[in-house]
């Protein structure tokens, strides 16, 4: 699929965008958690962001999903596939771990957090995947631990579910749709 989603024909920016967000959207438990298709007046700006932008922002997901293969042996990575986009505000998270695709999709919208975040995001969502289900329970704090002290980031405080939901923590961007309209700092 991840091939289908960055491949298009089209050489309009705008039009790059619009199919990518069509094929992510494809990729998402439901169509609402990606909503800007149809947000009109948001839509123009970044979907020519994404089309111009998308594969330089995948780029560094896909180099923060493979620092976490590295942290274990073959047989234990889980089968993924990682994805860069704007998730709807309603939904009020910055990713997700989609285990009903083959293989696991992660949809990390990078405009929320800091750039310098952004592993934080992936290293969340690829201790769920590993873990093999959803939720903040044992086997995913025990592969969330496993990969903060491979990456050396301080592993979680155990014990308290609920502040498994946030780690590691990352730095929330003032204006989340910002970075999709090409208004941040990014550089590849």
């Amino acid at each position: 699929m991840r091939a289908a989603i960055l491949t298009t024909s089209s050489a309009d920016p705008f039009t790059r965008g619009l199919d990518y967000l069509y094929g992510v959207r494809s990729l998402a438990p439901e169509a609402g958690v990606i909503d800007l298709v149809e947000q009109l007046e948001q839509r123009i700006p970044i979907c020519t962001w994404i089309g111009t932008h998308i594969e330089q922002v995948n780029q560094t997901l896909a180099a923060h999903l493979q620092a976490c293969h590295a942290c274990f042996h073959a047989w234990q990575q889980p089968q993924l596939q990682i994805f860069a986009t704007p998730l709807a505000q309603s939904f009020a998270i910055e990713a997700l771990c989609n285990f009903n695709t083959d293989p696991i999709t992660l949809l990390i919208d990078v405009g929320r957090v800091v750039p310098a975040d952004w592993l934080g995001l992936v290293v969340h969502e690829y201790a769920h995947a590993q873990a093999g289900s959803p939720g903040h329970h044992q086997a995913f704090a025990t592969s969330l631990t496993h990969l903060c002290l491979g990456l050396a980031i301080a592993p979680p405080q155990l014990g308290n579910e609920e502040s498994l939901r946030f780690y590691p923590p990352c730095r929330p961007m003032e204006h989340p749709l910002a970075f999709w309209r090409g208004e941040s700092d990014f550089v590849a």
